[in-house]
């Protein structure tokens, strides 16, 4: 009995696709100066209060301004988080 012919299957080839888009990020050159500037800010509104005798920078905050400086700090960390 004669073999019967082995038929060969096509290899499977992928439909053509699209071109992979690259997506470009936004320009975060403005995260490091603006973290380093609440930074500073935040650290010179601490020390300027502890050095005029809670009379600046803002002397009806009293004590708060302390949580004031703390607060530009704390967004300092805040805009940290988009450094890349």
């Amino acid at each position: 009995m004669p073999k019967s012919r082995i038929r060969k299957k096509a290899d499977y080839t992928p439909p053509p696709s699209k071109q992979a888009t690259s997506i470009k990020l936004s320009n975060r050159a403005w995260v490091a100066p603006v973290m380093l500037a609440l930074f500073l800010i935040g650290l010179a509104w601490i020390v300027v209060f502890y050095v005029t005798n809670s009379s600046l920078p803002i002397e009806s905050l009293g004590n708060w301004n302390i949580v004031v400086g703390f607060g530009f700090i704390a967004a300092g960390f805040a805009v940290s988080t988009q450094w890349k």
